[in-house]
């Protein structure tokens, strides 16, 4: 996988991403450290916290016409076999309750146990 793909993923997130990154970000001081656009298995991941397997994914509202549904659904199967729990929010959502995401969020950090990052 290309780390300048992951970069340009990177510079390229919508408005609802951003928000959520910001808040992603705060997680730190409480030990969960999420990555964006993170290169796993042959997929991008919107944001990973690696250590309690943990992905969220932030969709548009364009998503169940344009295809990526149904790729989003085989990737999805890989990560829960994984060991991942998956979490996705539509952008609207993000935009208009972050607050009620992140309350999400937060509660399943809390209950998947804690892993080894991988090398």
């Amino acid at each position: 996988m290309s780390t300048s793909r992951a970069r340009e993923l990177r510079n390229s997130m919508s408005p609802p991403e951003v928000l959520l990154w910001s808040r992603l970000k705060r997680l730190r001081a409480q030990g969960f450290h999420f990555r964006r656009q993170a290169p796993f298995r042959g997929y991008y991941l919107d944001f990973v916290c690696f250590s309690r397997r943990l992905v969220v994914e932030v969709d548009g509202g364009q998503h169940a016409e344009d295809g990526q549904a149904a790729h989003d659904a085989v990737r999805d199967a890989v990560l829960r076999r994984e060991g991942f729990e998956v979490m996705r929010f539509w952008a609207g959502t993000v935009m208009g309750d972050v607050g009620e995401v992140m309350d999400a969020v937060s509660d399943a950090l809390v209950r998947r146990p804690a892993r080894q990052a991988p090398r």
